[in-house]
């Protein structure tokens, strides 16, 4: 594995402690269908919430978060009407919560612990 995707692991995996720190439910990581990856699929209370996860370490490159762009909100959406499609019921779409898309950045920072920010409803 590359040192990029360990980093990028590394970050997954403290976005989703974090998560779960703040009471959301785990349901999916690094769900995969033809059209890209979905990094956290989680339940917070009456939302099923898709999050993208951008890990850094460090701001040489700016905040993880401005890796974020229009054009990958536009997938992440598609991403996540795919995965409520994908987990339907007797054909009747994962869509019974409400859902949205939100952000994590994680810093990893030498000899520090990382810093973690969180934002709902990204788009």
């Amino acid at each position: 594995m590359s040192e990029k995707d360990e980093l990028g692991r590394w970050g997954e995996d403290h976005a989703a402690a974090f998560l779960a720190r703040a009471g959301y439910t785990i349901v999916e990581r690094n769900w995969r269908c033809q059209q890209g990856e979905i990094d956290i699929v989680a339940n917070d209370g009456r939302d099923t919430v898709f999050v993208e996860v951008k890990t850094r370490s460090g701001l040489g490159f700016g905040h993880p978060l401005e890796a974020i762009t229009s054009a990958k909100l536009s997938r992440l959406r598609r991403l996540a009407r795919a995965w409520c499609e994908a987990n339907a019921q007797d054909g009747v779409p994962a869509r019974r919560r409400s859902i949205r898309i939100d952000a994590i950045s994680v810093i990893r920072r030498a000899g520090a612990a990382p810093v973690v920010e969180h934002l709902q409803q990204v788009y």
